[in-house]
């Protein structure tokens, strides 16, 4: 499918619009995005007050690529809203949107990838392995903000999530756009245990990892990192491993506070932050929307920079059209 922007304005029209369920093999497992196929000439009025209506997390847009972008390799762009602002980048709905444009007979330059705009730059979005060959997995782009977290903004967090600081094992900044904070608690069921007051978060976002009791990894002493044991770095997240070795939580703020089931984004920053302090591994499956009823499954594969691979973070998992239609914009 082919993007062809005429860069006016034009009168409400019917498009073709899907819902797409992300992070799960099982539909409505994960974490549903709100696509509209061909959003070119809709004002930005108009897109916001669509996203506001869907009253999803998010809701995307696609459109053509700028003709720098496009001359850079990317094969559409896509806008980002949630039901109160715009996002310069977030994870689900990347993969959600690439799913959708795909399915819409969407031809990549490159077939080994789909390039992606977004307002973060071009964002690349890999076929992923796996043994059904249908996973789709996003780079994971830098961060715009990282290093520690001050202590009076911890203070902050622990007191909103209702938890002591000593219950805080690392905490860092692991922004990539929505502005992302990443606490490391002891367990995964620390992590699950966690009952945030709502009515003392603000706008703010906070995203929450614990491990698993089967992944086995040990302190050291001297700096309290987590150092990774006894894990077969060879092995990948594959479909046949499918006990995740992390528990993930994102808690987002605004007038009406909630948990997001499944987060692209805070697991690319925390896969990036986990791996790059030696706590996680370079492969690895995220279990989180737990608290939820969801069942989403994050895949996380980072190259190895010592065999002379790009040192990139891959986030994947499988997406699912739940609805199609068409919608007026």
């Amino acid at each position: 499918m082919t993007l062809r922007g005429s860069g006016v304005a034009q009168e409400p029209r019917m498009r073709d619009f899907v819902q797409v369920d992300v992070f799960s093999g099982t539909p409505y497992g994960g974490n549903p995005v709100a696509v509209v196929i061909d959003a070119d000439g809709v004002d930005d009025e108009a897109l916001a007050r669509f996203a506001n209506w869907t009253n999803l997390s998010e809701t995307t847009f696609l459109l053509p690529p700028t003709p720098e972008a496009r001359a850079a390799g990317a094969d559409y762009r896509v806008r980002i809203f949630t039901p109160d602002r715009e996002l310069p980048f977030a994870g689900h709905p990347t993969l959600g949107s690439a799913h959708a444009w795909l399915e819409a007979g969407g031809v990549p330059h490159n077939a080994a990838e789909v390039v992606q705009q977004c307002e973060v730059g071009l964002v690349r979005v890999r076929r992923d392995g796996g043994e059904s060959g249908d996973r789709l997995a996003f780079a994971a782009p830098p961060l715009r903000r990282g290093g520690p977290i001050s202590e009076g903004d911890l203070e902050e967090m622990v007191r909103i999530l209702g938890i002591n600081p000593a219950d805080v094992v690392a905490a860092e900044w692991v922004d990539n756009g929505p502005g992302w904070p990443g606490l490391l608690l002891a367990s995964a069921a620390a992590v699950l245990a966690v009952e945030p007051n709502a009515a003392l978060f603000g706008a703010g976002v906070i995203g929450l990892i614990g491990p698993h009791a089967t992944f086995s990894q040990t302190v050291a002493p001297a700096t309290g990192y987590a150092a990774v044991v006894s894990v077969d770095e060879s092995a990948g997240a594959s479909d046949a491993d499918t006990e995740p070795m992390f528990e993930v939580r994102a808690f987002i703020g605004g007038a009406s506070p909630y948990e997001d089931p499944v987060t692209g984004s805070l697991n690319a920053s925390l896969a990036q932050w986990m791996i790059g302090s030696g706590r996680a591994p370079r492969h690895y499956i995220v279990a989180q929307g737990t608290r939820l009823g969801r069942a989403g499954r994050v895949f996380i594969d980072a190259s190895d920079p010592a065999a002379g691979a790009p040192d990139d973070v891959w986030v994947g998992g499988r997406s699912t059209t739940c609805i199609r239609g068409t919608v007026l914009l």
